[in-house]
């Protein structure tokens, strides 16, 4: 059984940066960041590989938000840089042995997730 817990949210100003963290118990394979906005669908933000730490961004992000992990084992950190309302969004952290990237049906676990709220 793989268990994600996110912490790091919570309420900041417009312009500000966020790290969020995902601790992965158990086998920690390719980890993903998710999103979910006030009244939208969930959105793949950020991706991560196992074995490999490679990086993937979908395009809305790119440039400011960067995602990392030092080892398979190490937790998987998002750096949220110039935020702005438009982040505000539920983020959640998934597990997946198959994607790094989009498609959300292909992660097996997921986190609880935590708010991040952006005040302007």
């Amino acid at each position: 059984q793989v268990h994600l817990v996110e912490s790091g949210g919570g309420l900041v100003q417009a312009g500000d940066s966020l790290r969020l963290s995902c601790v992965v118990s158990g086998r920690a394979y390719h980890v993903g960041w998710f999103r979910q906005g006030p009244g939208k669908g969930r959105e793949f933000v950020a991706g991560i590989t196992s074995p490999g730490s490679q990086p993937f961004y979908a395009d809305c992000v790119k440039g400011r938000f960067t995602i990392s992990r030092d080892t398979a084992e190490a937790p998987v950190f998002l750096q949220i840089d110039t935020l702005v309302p438009e982040d505000t969004a539920i983020y959640s952290c998934a597990n997946s042995k198959k994607t790094w990237k989009k498609p959300r049906h292909l992660y097996d676990y997921w986190g609880q997730g935590m708010q991040v709220t952006v005040a302007a």
